[in-house]
Parts: structure tokens; sequence; C-alpha cells
């Protein structure tokens, strides 16, 4: 919601999502933010008592280093790809995608475990990417279906 005044006269106006719709999402996302921390402690723990806490803690440096380079890879080749297809008058829309699936990638693993770290090399690695794509794209028209409405209230 963005309010703005002006000259004695004040309005505001609403993008997309009603409150009940955004508590809503709230609702279905607090549960991951819940489970996914309880459970890669978990396996943090077993890997620990598995290979040893030293070795766990320098497979979870390496992965973030690992994935921090990936990242920057795939991006820095995702950017150029894009700029020929603009240059020669296309949209990019299948970079911009695979852009957004590299950045999810990136955010996963810079979170610590080994549960995060596998989701974000599944969005990261292209031959992956190219089975991730379809559900992204399926739930990117779900979310946004019905979202090009805009509320002005005076």
């Amino acid at each position: 919601m963005i309010e703005k005044k002006e000259k004695g006269k004040s309005f505001s106006f609403c993008l997309g999502n009603s409150i009940s719709e955004e508590v809503m999402m709230v609702r279905k996302l607090l549960p991951l933010l819940l489970i996914v921390p309880a459970v890669e402690v978990m396996i943090l723990i077993y890997s620990s008592h598995l290979i040893g806490v030293m070795s766990t803690f320098l497979l979870i440096i390496a992965t973030s280093f690992i994935g921090a380079f990936l990242a920057k890879k795939q991006g820095t080749s995702l950017f150029q790809k894009a700029q020929r297809q603009m240059s020669q008058g296309h949209v990019p829309s299948g970079e911009i995608i695979d852009g957004m699936c590299v950045l999810f990638g990136g955010l996963f693993l810079l979170f610590p475990g080994f549960l995060t770290d596998v989701v974000g090399f599944i969005f990261l690695l292209p031959f992956t990417r190219k089975i991730v794509k379809p559900f992204l794209l399926t739930w990117l028209r779900r979310f946004f279906q019905g979202r090009n409405r805009m509320t002005i209230i005076r």
C-alpha cells in the first residue's frame, strides 16, 4: 500500500493482493520458515557425527564458494546472452527466467546447510534448471494471475 499526500488531499493505492491474500501467503510460508531450519540443523548434526565437525564446516564453506563462483559465472553469461538478444531486437524472456533461477540458486546457497545447497545447485546448474523452469513458470503464472488490478482509495 502506497500513501501520498498532496496539498490538502491524501490518497493511497494498493497494487496486487488484498491484505487477506497476503496473510494467506504468510500462512503458507510460515511452516517452511520453521521446518527448513530444523531439518538443516538435524542434517548438520548427523553430518558432523558422520564425517566430523571440521569436515562438515569445511564442506559448508566450500559449497558457498563454489556456489558464489557458479552464480557469478552463470549470471554473467546470461546477462551477455540477454544483451545479444536485445541488440537483435528480441525480448530475452528465457534469459529472464534463467536469471531468476540463478538469483534463487545464489540466495539458497547463501544459507548454511546441505538441503538449501542442493536446492541452490538445482536452480543454478543449467541442466537441472531446464527441469525446474517449467514448474517456476507455472508458479509465476498462478502467482500473477489476477494481480493486474489497482485499487485507489481517496
